[in-house]
């Protein structure tokens, strides 16, 4: 046993200071990124904002929305071929850059990825997604992913340490997800005492990455534009977004009436909820590791992305970056005691 003395930060610890900025306006900032990728060599361009593969976020229906903007979606791995076949039917060359099939590890994963991308093999995007990222059996997972489709971009996940992010990149990754227990429908910081602050895990994971010329998502723990400003300021090349994209016309759960009030059910992806649909329970040596929440009814899911992409060129203006990509550059954290005034909350 060893104890590591250095604080580690969440979002909630820091804000960005301000810096002389040259900028007039707000629409001056560029925030699309051009990167082109460790192993696939694929170049991608857009705003490095993704929607996450939960079904009650990652759909088609939200992938349709956040195309027109330039983001991305990873697609929940629950859809079935048919499924897949109608909505790719419907779209343009375009979507093929903006969404991500999601697997998980197994060997029924394995076969059905291969299924989906057989019958689509201009999809450009594999998201690798497992709770824990550390076991040796998914390092050796994405490195069979990675022999059997070389020419696709790898996504992998969820770690939140620097040598792990080095390990997936070298097995064939080309961007690691990082985050674990940030997510606000996550509980495993609570069930299993593990995890790690999810700034800290962002800059510490962004270096490891960068070094070896591969990239970061920071999966979780964004409750505000501001915190997605934050994250991508702590290095992460890639934001994805959960509960922020839940709620919605195009997100999927349940829609429940309470007291005169809408809600949609949002639950994640290791709840009792979400493995009763698709596992036919929590299996008797786990425990859930998620948890089930109603999210107030919030409308269109354009309105959320606008708002969520104007707090981050906002933040940009603030610390004088034309672009996203020089964000990271110009943020100087500093740690507060205190965020926002909620007298009037």
């Amino acid at each position: 046993m060893r104890v590591e003395t250095d604080l580690k930060l969440g979002f909630k610890d820091v804000l960005i200071r301000p810096k002389r900025s040259t900028l007039k306006s707000r629409s001056q900032v560029n925030l699309e990124r051009t990167f082109t990728f460790l192993h696939s060599r694929r170049q991608w361009s857009g705003v490095p904002v993704i929607a996450a593969n939960m079904d009650t976020v990652g759909t088609f229906e939200v992938a349709q929305v956040l195309a027109e903007f330039g983001m991305l979606t990873a697609i929940h791995k629950h859809y079935s071929l048919e499924a897949w076949d109608t909505f790719l039917a419907r779209q343009g060359e375009e979507i093929y850059q903006r969404i991500m099939v999601s697997t998980g590890s197994s060997e029924a994963d394995f076969e059905r990825l291969g299924t989906i991308l057989a019958a689509h093999p201009k999809l450009e995007f594999i998201c690798i997604d497992v709770a824990n990222g550390y076991a040796e059996s998914f390092v050796q997972f994405v490195a069979r992913v990675r022999a059997a489709w070389p020419e696709k971009t790898i996504v992998a996940g969820n770690v939140v340490t620097g040598e792990m992010v080095e390990e997936l990149l070298l097995s064939g990754a080309d961007i690691v997800k990082v985050g674990i227990g940030p997510g606000s429908a996550c509980t495993t910081r609570v069930k299993t005492g593990v995890g790690y602050p999810q700034l800290s895990a962002v800059i510490e994971c962004a270096d490891a990455a960068h070094g070896l010329g591969g990239r970061i998502i920071s999966d979780g723990g964004c409750a505000s534009a501001g915190d997605v400003a934050k994250a991508f300021g702590g290095g992460a090349d890639f934001v994805m977004l959960g509960g922020m994209f839940a709620g919605h016309d195009e997100s999927g759960g349940e829609l429940v009436e309470r007291g005169g009030i809408t809600y949609k059910l949002f639950y994640g992806m290791s709840s009792a909820t979400a493995m009763e649909k698709h596992a036919g329970g929590v299996a008797e040596y786990r425990s859930s590791e998620g948890k089930t929440v109603e999210v107030p009814y919030r409308g269109p899911i354009a309105e959320t992305v606008k708002d969520i992409l104007g707090g981050v060129r906002s933040a940009c203006t603030y610390v004088g970056a034309g672009a996203l990509k020089e964000l990271t550059k110009r943020t100087t954290f500093i740690r507060v005691a205190e965020q926002e005034n909620l007298t009037f909350s």
